[in-house]
């Protein structure tokens, strides 16, 4: 019988990348074959899609019998999970988390796992799948780009000292935006983002030679009046938006890394030998994972 590792994919493009990197990495460590769980998360789930297709991952799609279709697939799962709680060889992975609802990396591997093993999790550390560098970079290569939807050349991009930089509105309240609170929550989220930002453009202009500067953000309108600068220009696209931003975001050679998942893989993946890759500061949170930064991101000490 097959050794099958089976990852439960949901949430957006950032959390699917790290969703998949893990469950790759467990597969090939433990040499169990990988398929993809792409529907179960998004029965219900309106404002996120499934986007791995779009990129050449060799992970195959599950079968029907292990995903979530109906109520009965539902019910039976969650009472598989339970009495999984005492079972020698484990027939699910869930990333654990600590009283303040922290996660951090673990190595699951030295687990006993049954052959067929269901993996649900964020995995937010490239702790779990650095093993593999190579192989995901891959992996994570998009199948197919229109160059006639590309805001701008990518040459304008690789031929510069090209930094990326991203910034998320509606952090808190994309899921119901007529909570005041939350939307307050949001805006509090961007203010401290444009610090950070500001910090991270001037600390690359003392660094790089001649930087220029390229805003990725889930809202482009009006973006122009938070920054007084020639050489920033902010990137719209009108159609594929998201894959088209990660597309060009990864070609640039530097990052002021968003607080947003999606960011940190556009970093992760640029090839730029020397890149300059500046994280969010402790308080501008946007994972669990106590062990989300590589080692080698710069934190901008004041």
């Amino acid at each position: 019988m097959t050794k099958k590792l089976i990852a439960r994919i949901s949430e957006g493009l950032g959390n699917q990348l790290f969703m998949y990197a893990n469950s790759y990495s467990m597969a090939k460590s433990l040499g169990y074959e990988l398929f993809i769980d792409n529907f179960s998360a998004y029965r219900k789930l309106k404002i996120r899609s499934y986007l791995l297709d779009e990129f050449k991952i060799s992970g195959k799609v599950a079968e029907k019998d292990d995903m979530i279709t109906n109520l009965k697939q539902y019910v039976k799962y969650k009472i598989l999970k339970k009495i999984d709680f005492i079972k020698k060889d484990k027939s699910f992975l869930i990333e654990q988390k600590n009283n303040n609802k922290e996660s951090y990396f673990k190595d699951y591997l030295n687990m006993n796992f049954s052959k067929k093993v269901f993996v649900e999790g964020h995995y937010e550390s490239e702790k779990y799948f650095n093993k593999y560098k190579s192989d995901i970079t891959k992996e994570f290569r998009i199948k197919n780009i229109n160059q006639n939807e590309l805001f701008i050349n990518p040459d304008e991009i690789k031929n510069s000292n090209s930094v990326s930089i991203a910034l998320r509105f509606n952090r808190f309240d994309e899921k119901d935006n007529s909570n005041q609170i939350k939307k307050n929550q949001s805006d509090i989220f961007v203010k401290s983002t444009l610090e950070y930002i500001k910090k991270g453009i001037f600390f690359c202009k003392t660094k790089l030679d001649n930087p220029k500067f390229y805003i990725f953000s889930n809202q482009t309108k009006n973006l122009d009046h938070f920054f007084d600068d020639k050489n920033i220009k902010t990137i719209n696209h009108n159609n594929n938006k998201i894959i088209n931003d990660f597309y060009l975001s990864s070609l640039c050679k530097h990052f002021i890394v968003g607080p947003t998942t999606f960011h940190w893989w556009s970093a992760y993946l640029g090839t730029e030998t020397n890149k300059i890759c500046i994280r969010p500061p402790d308080d501008l949170k946007f994972s669990s994972n106590k062990d989300i930064y590589p080692d080698t991101w710069i934190k901008i000490i004041e």
